[in-house]
Formats: structure tokens, sequence, C-alpha cells
């Protein structure tokens, strides 16, 4: 099986009241670990990459990763990029093979984005591609994607119509209060989604795939074990997983998740080295690295995302 876009599995979720994980990848036991636990629940996945990652690993070697998961376990699986920043970005993707490519000309004005957006679907539509845009700015630091809390925004329902119609983009991220990184809210303040800004941007876009970005949950084991294990991360407050899964029952057909697999990497790679010091073969400590990545991905598939045997 190729690679495949995410117009059917979008078409297919928001039917089917769940949403399709998009988990980034930068190394060979992230793509792995995910695509293991895809494979065991039988769930379509979508393998993200960042400018930055582009940058780490390069294209090739990403693309090449990719095409191999998917001959290795047959899964529906679109190869996207996440955060564009430029149409020299996504015109280098769309080339290289990516199926889908997000443009986020969120932090220009209303008509630059709309005007970057649409260069980019014409471009990628001509080639196959489907396009991400975005709406609203969420808070955060994630990879090149830096966005203060007081230049953060929620999606104005009002222009989601018109953004839509002009630019001809095939799924739509929207803020409705998710943040990137792994310290999306204080202590003590309680993190809380609007659900009303999602139904009124359903309501004005009826049956049209809306993504979340900076939706990880911030899974405390994972946490608890870097502090275990060699350092002390302060307090991390992700988003709640029953309002992300109760997001995907509505219109959100695409979840965002990045942070929560950075946990598991380093919680497993720093309890491996604790409990064997003296290791130095790097198959050694990053086994447990892609074992905690699997059971992450596999936590999200059947508590958050609700994917399980949909491929």
């Amino acid at each position: 099986m190729p690679l495949v876009t995410t117009k059917e599995m979008f078409k297919k979720a928001y039917e089917g009241g769940y949403a399709i994980g998009a988990f980034n990848v930068n190394n060979m036991e992230i793509v792995q670990g995910i695509t293991r636990a895809a494979k065991k629940l039988n769930a379509p996945v979508i393998l993200q990459v960042s400018a930055g990652a582009r940058k780490y690993a390069s294209h090739g070697y990403l693309k090449a990763m990719v095409d191999a998961a998917v001959e290795e376990t047959g899964l529906p699986i679109a190869l996207h990029l996440d955060h564009g920043p430029d149409f020299e970005t996504c015109k280098s993707c769309i080339d290289g093979g990516f199926t889908s490519v997000m443009i986020d000309g969120s932090s220009l004005p209303y008509e630059e984005n709309v005007a970057l957006t649409k260069k980019v679907v014409d471009y990628a539509h001509a080639h196959g591609v489907v396009v991400e845009g975005e709406l609203g700015q969420l808070a955060g630091v994630e990879d090149d994607v830096n966005v203060s809390a007081e230049d953060a925004s929620y999606t104005n329902p009002d222009q989601v119509e018109d953004f839509v119609k002009r630019t001809g983009v095939d799924s739509l991220a929207i803020a409705i209060g998710t943040s990137h990184g792994a310290y999306k809210f204080k202590p003590g303040q309680k993190p809380q989604l609007r659900f009303d800004i999602l139904d009124e941007v359903a309501k004005r876009l009826p049956g049209f795939p809306i993504v979340l970005h900076g939706a990880s949950s911030v899974v405390q084991e994972f946490v608890e074990d870097i502090n275990k294990f060699g350092g002390e991360m302060p307090d991390a407050i992700g988003i709640p997983e029953d309002m992300l899964r109760e997001s995907a029952r509505r219109a959100v057909c695409k979840i965002n998740v990045d942070s929560d697999l950075r946990l598991a990497m380093t919680a497993g790679i720093r309890k491996h080295f604790a409990e064997n010091p003296t290791h130095f073969d790097p198959r050694q400590y990053l086994t447990p690295a892609r074992e905690n990545i699997e059971k992450a991905v596999a936590h999200k598939i059947e508590t958050v995302l609700g994917c399980a045997d949909k491929a």
C-alpha cells in the first residue's frame, strides 16, 4: 500500500465520531514505536514532520523511514508537513513525496494568510496533495513555533467560512484553548477547551474536518519517571484526555501529539541509564525508549482518539 492522503481518513473519522492521531517523528525509533502501536490496534495514522525535524534528520531519511513503515505494516499512513512556515517549504515537501502539508499563516494578517494558503493549495492540489490551514494562534513553544500567551488568540468563527471558501483548504486547525509544549498551564490553573467555538465552527462548516494542535495531555507516568531518574521537571499540566475525546466526538478529525512522545522517550532513556549506568550501546537505551513510544501511542489510540480497528 502506498502513502495515502487524509481525505478518506477524515471523512470516515467525521462520520464515526473519532479522530486520527498525527504523531511527530524525528528518528527511526519514534517511527517504529508509533507504527507498531497502530499496527497492533489496526489504526490509521498520520506521521508528521516539522521543519525542525527536516533540518535534524533530513527529508530523504525521514521519507525513507516512513516508506519502510508503510511496507512493514500495510496500514493507511499519511505523511504530513507540520507547521509549514512558507510556500517554499511546502513545495519541497509536495515535490518530495509528502501526501499532506500544513501552511501556517496564522501569525499573518488575515488577508495575507488567505493569499499564502491559497497559493499552497493551488500547487498542492495540482499534485494530488491535501492542505491544512490555520486560523487563530496557539500559545506555547514547539520547534520553530513560539507564541507568547499575550499573542495567542482564539479562532474567530465569523472568518472560517470565508477562509475555507477562498483558500480551498482540506482541513482547518483552530485555536480553542490548547497550546504547544508540555507547560501549557500554571499549577492550579484549570485547563478548559472552548467547545462553544468548536461547535460554532462545526455549524458553519458542516462535515468539514477540524484539527487540534497542542493537544498533548502530558502523561504523568512519564513525567514521574523523568523526575525519578535524573531530573526535576516543573509542574506540567496538559489537556485532560476526556476533553480531547469529546473534541473527537464532535468535529475534530485530527489531533496532534508531539510533547507526549518526547516525554515518553526521555523517560525511557533516563530510567535505563539510572538502572544501567555503564551501558553505552545505543540499542540498549533506545529499545526502552521505543517501547515507551509504542505504549504512549497505544494509549492515545484507545483512550483519546477512538480510532482502533478503523484502518
